[in-house]
């Protein structure tokens, strides 16, 4: 497979400074579905963290002074280059993540249309007139603030979608006008890597030195000299809960915008449509093989469909196609690697052991790497199934009496990313969207619904900070008030 790879990216080679830098160490990416080899990919040392530090910083100026015009057109410019790099950018993500085709062909749509959005966003970077005479001291003065690039901003992504959160990294530090350092994931770096190179080109077709974009590909080593040196103005990253508490505290004073995991709730109500339910979770649950932060965990049956919802959802199962992730037909792959088809299989026993009861199939045996579309009935509230995120292709059901009490059960989390319910009363939906404790509220379609363009985190500990192109450009901005007197007193 590594033979046929064609790839933008020089081999072995990381984007460092102005030039690409051979890397003396690689590692392989390797397909998840057959564990065949992808593509040695390079990896960074300590230093080279550093040197792209200092690279980032020295070009910190003349990145500040790219007008709103010359911003807009490398982010126009990019994205005709992804647009035309589609397709193969598509087939990349299907190799290093074993996602589906269709959930990388999702991915790469979104990419497009995140590099579409900011680059429409930078002629919105506007600041406001603030009334200083509302005190006494302020009459005769003038007051405005306006939006300044904060500085060097760190993007840090996740294995499960590395182009689209990149990119929703990258295009708003280029809106923003601040160099930005990219951290892939280091078992999904390779249509990152491609990104970078297709960027850095459009960079040199405007003139604007490369050490403006650069990427490093590493351990936990390397990232922490990135997070935690004072020249990072903002961290933004999009990963686990654990590693992000733990970027934040490293990161800290500085500010860091934190997209983090969840185990989603997603509540059936009485009135509620059941086969349009029933589908939703279908869709909801298991597309990118399960490994998405906002698909469907926890499903909250009020007690009337309860039974209804249960038997349509086992007997749909088997409309969810498990095979080869470059065929179209394909919903579920192989997860990431085989520690993660462990960590979700024990999951799921421990459930069992405490009581949950196995509806359908269950993951099934042989490769543990392939964990099939799993339903789990009166799993306990205090098992790790429900409480903690399983990031794989299972779903935990659980019945109460009220909507009032299901919103009370998906709150008792300390996760809070996204919710959805299922309603058809407009009181139950507003009662949702008021009461329920999460960044987005999805009626009547799955939690994992996102526009890219719309304010996307979380509370509690699903993170900090809002991604979508306005906001992510927002937070990588600093404001600047200007208290003017015309005429100085004596």
């Amino acid at each position: 497979m590594s033979d046929t790879l064609s790839l933008l990216a020089p081999a072995g080679a990381l984007p460092i400074g102005t030039e690409w830098r051979t890397s003396e160490t690689s590692a392989p990416v390797v397909f998840p579905f057959d564990g065949s080899l992808v593509a040695n990919a390079p990896v960074s040392t300590v230093q080279d963290s550093r040197d792209a530090l200092d690279a980032a910083e020295a070009a910190r100026f003349e990145v500040a002074a790219l007008s709103t015009a010359q911003r807009r057109s490398i982010l126009v410019a990019i994205t005709a280059r992804v647009r035309a790099e589609a397709g193969r950018l598509e087939d990349l993500l299907i190799l290093e993540t074993g996602k589906p085709r269709r959930d990388c062909r999702v991915e790469v749509s979104r990419t497009i249309v995140t590099l579409e959005a900011t680059a429409e966003e930078v002629a919105h970077l506007r600041g406001e007139t603030v009334p200083l005479d509302l005190q006494e001291t302020g009459r005769g003065m003038i007051g405005y603030f306006t939006r300044k690039p904060a500085g060097v901003v760190i993007g840090i992504a996740g294995f499960n979608y590395p182009l689209l959160l990149a990119t929703h990294k990258l295009a708003p530090a280029i809106a923003a006008a601040c160099p930005v350092i990219i951290k892939p994931a280091p078992n999904t770096p390779l249509a990152t890597l491609e990104l970078l190179a297709i960027t850095r080109e459009v960079l040199a077709d405007h003139g604007v030195t490369a050490a403006a974009v650069q990427l490093v590909n590493g351990g936990p080593e390397v990232g922490e000299v990135l997070v935690s040196d004072p020249r990072a103005a903002v961290v933004s990253f999009t990963g686990s809960a654990k590693i992000g508490h733990l970027i934040a505290r490293q990161a800290a004073p500085r500010k860091a915008v934190l997209e983090l995991g969840s185990n989603t709730g997603f509540i059936v109500a009485a009135d509620a449509d059941v086969e349009a339910a029933v589908d939703a979770v279908l869709r909801g649950a298991f597309y990118a093989n399960g490994q998405a932060c906002i698909s469907v965990q926890r499903v909250v049956l009020e007690r009337p469909i309860a039974e209804q919802f249960t038997s349509r959802l086992v007997e749909r199962l088997s409309e969810v196609v498990v095979g080869d992730p470059r065929s179209d037909d394909t919903n579920v792959a192989h997860v990431i690697n085989s520690g993660s088809g462990d960590r979700i299989r024990a999951v799921i026993s421990a459930a069992v052991e405490a009581g949950a009861r196995m509806l359908g199939d269950g993951p099934g045996d042989g490769d543990v790497a392939l964990v099939r579309p799993t339903v789990l009935g009166d799993v306990p509230t205090d098992a790790e199934a429900w409480n903690e995120e399983i990031f794989g292709p299972v779903v935990c059901l659980a019945t109460v009496d009220s909507v009032d009490e299901a919103i009370d059960l998906v709150n008792h989390s300390r996760y809070g990313l996204q919710a959805a319910i299922y309603t058809a009363s407009l009181e139950s939906a507003f009662d949702a969207i008021d009461r329920l404790e999460v960044g987005g509220v999805v009626v009547n379609e799955i939690p994992g619904f996102r526009s890219d363009i719309m304010p996307y985190g979380g509370v509690k500990d699903s993170g900090i900070g809002r991604e979508g192109p306005r906001f992510a450009v927002e937070e990588f901005t600093v404001t600047r008030m200007a208290m003017i007197r015309p005429k100085a007193r004596r």
